[in-house]
C-alpha cells in the first residue's frame, strides 16, 4: 500500500512548496519514485524542479474545482504504485477540500488501497493564530482515518504562544489523536542557512543538484547538506512514509 501526501494550507507563503519539495526528494532518497503533483494556480513552485518530474494539474477555474481536471487527477493517483506528493495553492484550498470532501475523495484514496496523508504548516511570529486555524481545518475537513502530519516552521519565530510550546497549546490538544507526526524544520539563520535554503527554492534544486553544484561556494553546500540531513532526520522519526 502507498502513500498519498497531500500539502494543505490556507495561509500562503509559510513554506509549503518547501515541505512538499522536501518530502519528494525524501522519498527519493528512500528509493522510491514518488508521483508529484502540483495544483497551485499561482505559484506552481514544486512543478519547476525538473528532476522530480512533476505534473501540474491546474484544478481552479473561475474559483471553483474543475471536475474533469480532478477526476483526471485521481486517475493518476490510481494508476501510481508509488507514493504520490501533492502540493496545493493556498487559492485553491477552500475549494479543494470541499470539494473532496463532497465527492468522497478520500474513500476512493482508501478503497484504491492507499492511505491519505495531509501535511499542513504551522508557522511562528504574526502568521502562528492563521496557520493554526489552518490545521483545525484540515482536522475538520478529512475526518478519520486520514491521517495528519504536521510541519512545524519556526523561520518566522518560534511556534509557540504565551511561552507554550506547539504541543501545549489547545489546538493541538484538541486535536492531538488526529496527528501523526510532528516534523520540525531546523531553526534557520536567516543570513547564512535561511539564505541559503531561500536561494535553492528559488532556483528549483534539490538539495542532491545544490550539493553536487560546483558553482555553489563550498560553505553554502555543506550549510544545504546540514539542512538536509535535520529535515530527513525528522522524516525519519515521523515513519508515516
Amino acid at each position: 500500500m502507498s502513500n498519498v501526501h497531500i500539502v494543505l494550507q490556507g495561509k500562503g507563503g509559510v513554506g509549503k512548496s518547501l515541505a512538499a519539495s522536501m518530502l519528494a526528494q525524501y522519498l527519493v532518497k528512500r528509493g522510491e519514485s514518488p508521483l508529484c503533483i502540483d495544483t497551485d494556480p499561482i505559484n506552481a513552485t514544486l512543478a519547476g524542479f525538473q528532476s522530480l518530474n512533476v505534473s501540474k494539474v491546474e484544478l481552479l477555474e473561475n474559483g471553483d474545482i474543475n471536475p474533469r481536471k480532478f477526476d483526471a487527477m485521481m486517475e493518476m493517483i490510481a494508476g501510481s504504485k508509488e507514493s504520490v506528493v501533492i502540493d496545493s495553492g493556498a487559492s485553491s484550498y477552500s475549494a479543494l477540500s470541499s470539494y473532496m470532501f463532497d465527492n468522497g475523495a478520500p474513500e476512493v484514496i482508501a478503497d484504491l488501497g492507499h492511505k491519505l496523508i495531509l501535511h499542513t504548516i504551522v508557522v511562528g511570529g504574526q502568521a502562528l493564530i492563521d496557520t493554526l486555524q489552518g490545521f483545525a481545518s484540515v482536522a475538520d475537513a478529512f475526518p478519520d482515518p486520514a491521517a495528519i502530519v504536521v510541519w512545524l516552521n519556526p523561520y518566522h519565530g518560534p511556534v509557540e504562544a504565551e511561552g507554550k510550546s506547539f504541543e501545549q497549546l489547545k489546538a493541538y490538544r484538541e486535536l492531538k489523536d488526529r496527528v501523526a507526526a510532528i516534523v520540525t524544520l531546523p531553526d534557520l539563520r536567516k543570513e547564512t542557512f535561511g539564505a541559503d535554503v531561500r536561494d535553492m527554492l528559488a532556483a528549483r534544486k534539490t538539495f542532491e543538484e545544490a550539493l553536487g553544484d560546483g558553482d555553489i561556494p563550498l560553505m553554502q553546500r555543506h550549510r544545504l547538506g546540514r539542512v538536509r540531513d535535520a529535515v530527513f532526520a525528522e522524516l525519519d522519526k515521523a515513519k508515516v512514509v
